[in-house]
């Protein structure tokens, strides 16, 4: 006769030996990673093979609007701290798992072969073959506000007006320069380092002088608390081999040992 101390052994037994599902891990990546966080995904994946991140790509405020408002992203990739930090304050993130990961640069881009990056913003901004000038919102996209200042620093903010065009975050004004949309415009340097632009048009680093540096912070949500692969992820962003990933792909890296 079958005893019920029979059939609770061969369901432990069942369900010891059933593989263990990959939960997701939801990430919020700021645009200016879309150019390389499938590989430090990739990279990250050998050191936990059940994780199974879904990344999503937007502008850094967005996503900070969205998180604050409950959305379930566990892992935050801002192109600033101080979103991060904001959600920390709030209560929607812990603020202990605050890190810069990488730091981010600036470049004046073109692909008009009459307009030429190394002569500068000033002479840019006051060439008449310059229609359009491209842009992220200063409002949501840490770039944008890079870009914003930078104009400012150099006296132009309010002479180049007729001439913006602003993008919903990095990705999409480098497509304003990309399709002709407009003849210029200041992007992240890293967007530069993909493999559809890499050696497309010219390009001049803006200069840093006077400007804050843009520290990328990455951030552990409230919603990732109790998923082990949210902190892991944030913890890999620090390792050797995604520092290298982040250096090859145009970002720079903050001071400090790897971990």
């Amino acid at each position: 006769m079958f005893s019920m101390k029979k059939l609770l052994i061969m369901l432990l037994a069942a369900t010891v030996s059933l593989p263990a599902l990959a939960r997701p891990l939801l990430v919020a990546a700021a645009s200016d990673l879309g150019y390389c966080i499938d590989e430090l995904v990739g990279a990250y994946r050998k050191t936990a093979p059940d994780a199974e991140p879904k990344v999503s790509l937007g502008a850094s405020g967005n996503f900070f609007a969205q998180i604050r408002n409950g959305a379930p992203f566990e892992v935050f990739l801002s192109a600033d701290m101080d979103y991060p930090r904001q959600l920390a304050k709030l209560g929607a993130a812990d603020g202990g798992t605050l890190a810069t990961y990488a730091i981010g640069r600036i470049a004046l881009w073109s692909l008009d072969p009459q307009v030429d990056p190394n002569r500068g913003l000033a002479a840019l901004v006051a060439d008449e073959r310059v229609k359009r000038f491209a842009i992220a919102n200063p409002v949501t996209a840490p770039y944008g506000r890079a870009a914003k200042a930078a104009l400012e620093r150099d006296g132009l903010w309010n002479k180049v007006q007729d001439k913006l065009v602003i993008g919903e975050n990095i990705a999409q004004t480098a497509q304003f320069v990309q399709t002709g949309n407009a003849q210029a415009g200041i992007i992240s340097f890293a967007t530069l380092h993909s493999t559809k632009l890499k050696g497309v048009g010219r390009y001049a680093l803006v200069p840093a002088t006077g400007l804050p540096p843009i520290e990328q912070g990455a951030i552990l949500t409230r919603a990732g608390a109790a998923n082990p692969d949210a902190a892991g992820f944030i913890r890999f962003l620090r390792s050797p081999e995604a520092r290298a990933i982040l250096a090859r792909n145009g970002f720079s890296l903050p001071a400090g040992a790897a971990e």
